[in-house]
């Protein structure tokens, strides 16, 4: 798989007028607390309440009408769903979605809200994903890939670029790691627009894949655990790993509790509504750093804010 800066390019022109472009935002208290300029790239604005509509509709955009009348499949924990199903309203598309049985209602809610089919199946992503492939095959349906897919990385990569046109000296990015669409994405800009960025993917601990993968130089299985960041909960694909792996400084872990004071602390601070997979790198920031990034200018993309109102309750 190549993606190229130029890919990234074409996808930002395909998806103008289709999404909103979201700004830089700054955090006068966390620049104060980390000693650093802070600024939040907040996805959670999305029309979906996430960043996918951005790879779910440069990937399906540009269909041939037979693939169009076929419709389309994905498996997805729910923000890649509704992004698939708001394209797909867009663009006139049937989509099935297979999503896990631990998929919060909110999420379902969204998907079902654009049109879309759902099924549940599986405790993770993975097991989705294997239980999709098998429904596209059978019903003629195209897969759209939640991650490992060049047009899904080249969307996904436009929030790299607009950090970079907002923002022109940025010495650090934090981003949720999950599938490697997004952390692929924001790298491949990164390292045309401003190679000496440091990028930093961020995940759970109960969902270790990208930090095993860095660690043992490819993909190896892990140990998948329950977590409030549902959406970074699965493997990764080698593809992405080929991608990601000579682009991104480092892969950074936190704990459960570092994700819920996260959250809370997003509430607090900001009024800010943001879902667990999105305050991974938030989490990273608050509790991990110490002065690694004083004086310097940090970024830190907020994926999504599709939280379940019981998880808001337990936080409050």
């Amino acid at each position: 798989m190549h993606v190229s800066i130029e890919d990234i390019r074409d996808a930002q022109t395909l998806l103008r007028g289709k999404i909103i472009r979201t700004p830089l935002i700054p955090s006068p208290r966390l620049s104060k607390e980390l000693g650093a300029d802070v600024w939040f790239k907040p996805e959670n604005w999305q029309i979906t309440g996430s960043f996918k509509i951005r790879g779910a509709y440069t990937k399906m955009a540009p269909l041939s009408e037979a693939d169009r009348r076929r419709g389309v499949i994905t498996a997805s924990a729910g923000n890649h769903a509704q992004g698939v199903a708001l394209a797909g309203q867009l663009l006139d598309i049937s989509t099935l979605i297979v999503a896990p049985e631990t998929t919060p209602e909110t999420k379902l809610e969204g998907i079902r809200q654009f049109g879309a089919e759902v099924i549940l199946h599986g405790t993770h992503y993975d097991e989705s994903e294997i239980y999709a492939w098998e429904l596209a095959r059978t019903t003629g349906r195209v897969f759209i890939h939640a991650f490992e897919d060049a047009a899904v990385v080249a969307g996904q990569g436009t929030v790299g670029l607009e950090i970079f046109e907002d923002l022109r000296n940025v010495d650090a990015i934090l981003t949720p790691a999950g599938g490697g669409g997004l952390l692929s994405g924001i790298a491949i800009a990164a390292r045309d627009l401003s190679p000496t960025t440091k990028i930093i993917g961020v995940q759970s601990h109960a969902s270790p894949a990208w930090r095993a993968a860095f660690e043992a130089g490819q993909v190896v299985p892990v140990l998948y655990q329950e977590t409030w960041a549902e959406g970074l909960l699965g493997g990764i694909g080698g593809e992405n790993f080929a991608l990601a792996e000579p682009l991104v400084d480092s892969i950074e872990l936190v704990t459960e509790e570092d994700i819920k004071s996260a959250l809370y602390w997003a509430l607090d601070s900001h009024h800010m509504v943001l879902e667990g997979s999105a305050a991974v790198s938030l989490a990273y920031a608050l509790y991990h750093t110490d002065d690694k990034f004083r004086g310097q200018t940090l970024v830190i993309v907020l994926t999504g804010s599709n939280i379940d109102l019981r998880r808001i309750r337990q936080l409050l």
